[in-house]
């Protein structure tokens, strides 16, 4: 898995199978044992990566509840960083894997959703937003160009700003 998500994190879409098993030092049948497919390899890092993320929630718990939020939002961004080079092949299966991709949506919005409201109850967010509307901001923000390094989490950080309770 390691040597997956490392492949994928990659500018270079096009990492082989083969490539990826001679990176983990196992051979090409010991992968496909355990993952027949590409599709089912990639699923795996994805959702895999996707729990890391809803985990990450609970480091950031103890936070004060604005700063706890911008925190676990700032990290979702970095992690659709670094999935971009697998954004085309993630599409392509995404209409078979349709649960797969519900249910990581599910445990994202489950993972951000007590952030969200601890920071409502204080009165740092405003009242009518919903985690799901969040995440779907944050995503989008995550996937535009951008020409400088910062460029993201700069604008990323003004959109939040527009969360917050006036």
């Amino acid at each position: 898995m390691a040597a997956a998500r490392e492949a994928f994190t990659e500018a270079d879409r096009s990492a082989s199978l083969e490539d990826i098993a001679r990176r983990a030092g196992v051979g090409i049948g010991t992968l496909y044992r355990h993952f027949p497919t590409r599709a089912d390899l990639i699923q795996a890092v994805y959702v895999e990566e996707v729990e890391a993320l809803a985990r990450s929630a609970e480091t950031v718990a103890d936070d004060e509840p604005w700063a706890a939020l911008i925190r676990w939002l700032h990290g979702f961004v970095g992690y659709i960083a670094t999935k971009q080079a697998l954004a085309d092949e993630l599409f392509a299966i995404a209409e078979h894997k349709a649960d797969v991709f519900s249910n990581c949506r599910a445990a994202l919005n489950a993972a951000g959703r007590p952030l969200l409201e601890r920071a409502q109850a204080v009165g740092e967010v405003r009242e009518d937003a919903n985690i799901e509307d969040v995440i779907r901001m944050v995503g989008a923000l995550a996937k535009m160009p951008a020409s400088e390094p910062g460029e993201i989490e700069r604008v990323l950080d003004i959109a939040l700003d527009g969360l917050r309770a006036r």
